[in-house]
């Protein structure tokens, strides 16, 4: 049976697959897609594909990282004896949400961000520097657009999330 993948100009989002011939008449309705921009393929494109993979994800994260240790901030936030593990379990959360191997699942189950994260004071100050870090790296690694900009789209959603304290 072949795999159905809606092809349009909407934002690449991590991906949603069916095996049913008939998803593209579903999708149709759900983001204003003609069922005739649904093309059969063998495997779907996620964007962790078509930014490069684990090299690029490996290339942001490694640039991520050398802004968070330079940061007092960030570094308030960031455990100091385990920057290593943290640089790993954020790129492995970050390939498996945008579509690559399910390593952080197997690894720490369910990401459930706010949980991990409420350990940690985390407030506007904390927001700020870490986009403006994740926006160096993302401009570092000169992911291009519109993958630059998805990304960045959730990168903001997500640390506007993690705010937890005034």
């Amino acid at each position: 049976m072949p795999l159905w993948v809606v092809v349009s100009s909407a934002p690449l989002r991590p991906i949603h697959y069916s095996t049913s011939p008939s998803a593209p008449q579903q999708r149709h309705t759900l983001a204003g897609v003609p069922p005739s921009d649904a093309l059969p393929l063998r495997e779907p494109r996620a964007l962790y594909d078509a930014v490069g993979g684990e090299p690029t994800f490996r290339a942001l994260i490694g640039a991520f990282f050398r802004r968070v240790a330079a940061d007092d901030v960030l570094m308030g936030v960031y455990p100091e004896d385990d920057l290593d593990g943290a640089e790993e379990r954020l790129r492995l959360f970050l390939m498996q949400y945008w579509g690559g191997p399910q390593t952080y699942d197997e690894l720490r189950g369910h990401p459930r961000l706010r949980m991990r994260h409420a350990p940690f004071s985390i407030g506007e100050r904390e927001r700020v520097a870490w986009l403006s870090a994740m926006r160096g790296a993302l401009d570092e690694t000169a992911i291009p657009q519109p993958y630059d900009g998805q990304m960045w789209e959730h990168f903001e959603l997500t640390a506007k999330h993690m705010v937890n304290a005034a």
